[in-house]
């Protein structure tokens, strides 16, 4: 009897308490909440980055401020990350609400989007520089006037453009939850949002040095090829969105 009440009160020593039992619950569900932030998260910025692309947006971005200085050029990059990373934020949390709103659907986005995207390269593509009244237009053109181009169309459609939008909004639909009320959705969408337009603005900042390295001359080759991928790029987004569009009918 006396080993049976023993084992007994070691049991009850053993039980964790109703406090203890409330912390060991609040750490697992931390844990849990954390390993679904650093998931979605790894989830958006490996589907967003290789679309936004900034390593191959810089020449592009390089070929469209060959007129601006240094400082100009830096100050393009940083409003241009964070343009991107507003645009994404907005695509990934309340992107399909909008399009539902208005009725719009992905792949009329994609097309609208596309021939925005080969009009921008097709113009560039047909733009002859000429170097002094260049040079005489941005003695011109006032801090407001070159911060006006880090929308449109430096973000968009050249950084954050239908694809990476039309991305976004299919990432934020499939969240668990609502994301207004999931503080896990809105966590992860915030930092895949913030990684991709910090990349962004590493990319387009060091584009000073890619001028260097290449040259007046590359210069022109580099703004041609790019605006040749451009019109290419918006050319496939639209046939995207046509196809979807064909499947919808199908």
């Amino acid at each position: 009897m006396r080993e049976e009440r023993k084992q007994e009160e070691q049991g009850a020593e053993k039980m964790p308490t109703p406090l203890e039992r409330g912390r060991r619950y609040r750490r697992n569900a931390g844990r849990q909440a954390m390993n679904e932030v650093v998931k979605h998260t790894i989830l958006i910025v490996g589907a967003l980055f290789p679309i936004v692309n900034p390593l191959g947006g810089t020449p592009i971005f390089l070929s469209m401020t060959q007129d601006y200085s240094s400082a100009e050029r830096a100050a393009l990059s940083r409003r241009v990350a964070l343009n991107s990373f507003v645009l994404l934020v907005g695509s990934l949390l309340v992107g399909t609400h909008i399009l539902s709103f208005f009725g719009i659907s992905l792949p009329v986005v994609q097309v609208g989007g596309g021939l925005i995207v080969v009009s921008t390269g097709w113009t560039m593509l047909n733009w002859k520089q000429d170097t002094e009244k260049s040079e005489t237009a941005r003695r011109q053109a006032g801090q407001k006037d070159i911060m006006q181009q880090a929308f449109y169309p430096l973000t968009l459609p050249l950084t954050v453009g239908p694809g990476s939008i039309s991305v976004a909004i299919t990432l934020g639909a499939n969240f668990p939850h609502h994301a207004g009320t999931n503080l896990t959705a809105l966590a992860a969408a915030v930092i895949g949002a913030l990684v991709t337009a910090l990349t962004v603005w590493m990319c387009y900042g060091s584009s000073e040095r890619l001028a260097r390295l290449i040259g007046e001359s590359g210069m022109g080759v580099i703004m041609r090829l790019s605006s040749f991928l451009l019109v290419c790029i918006g050319v496939q987004i639209i046939w995207n969105g046509v196809s979807g569009l064909l499947r919808a009918l199908g």
